[in-house]
């Protein structure tokens, strides 16, 4: 049974392992990671200045995001920065994967 407010978003083929892919869903700007089996949702903008997430690297050992332009990390889990210069969190979604297939629950 679907949420009311589940949007998909792919395949999880789809999704290439320890990549990002930037998503816009209901006027909202989401970066989607793979990792393995896993799939996180993040918001896309940098907390610090407004900086597509998706543009940057995936530390799959820490289950980090990096900001392109000045490092800041952001936890896949919690959206909490890592490290400095961004000191506010973004927000991160729940994700549903069911029979292949890629959703994000937005509220």
């Amino acid at each position: 049974m679907s949420h009311p407010h589940t949007h998909r978003l792919c395949a999880l083929e789809e999704l290439e392992d320890g990549g990002v892919r930037r998503f816009d869903v209901d006027h909202r700007e989401l970066a989607v990671v793979r990792l393995g089996s896993d799939v996180y949702v993040i918001g896309d903008r940098c907390s610090h200045q407004d900086i597509s997430l998706a543009q940057g690297e995936v530390d799959p050992d820490d289950m980090v995001i990096e900001c392109p332009k000045h490092g800041s990390g952001f936890h896949l889990e919690t959206g909490e920065p890592s490290c400095l210069p961004a000191t506010r969190p973004v927000p991160v979604y729940e994700v549903v994967v069911d029979d292949g297939e890629v959703s994000v629950v937005l509220s």
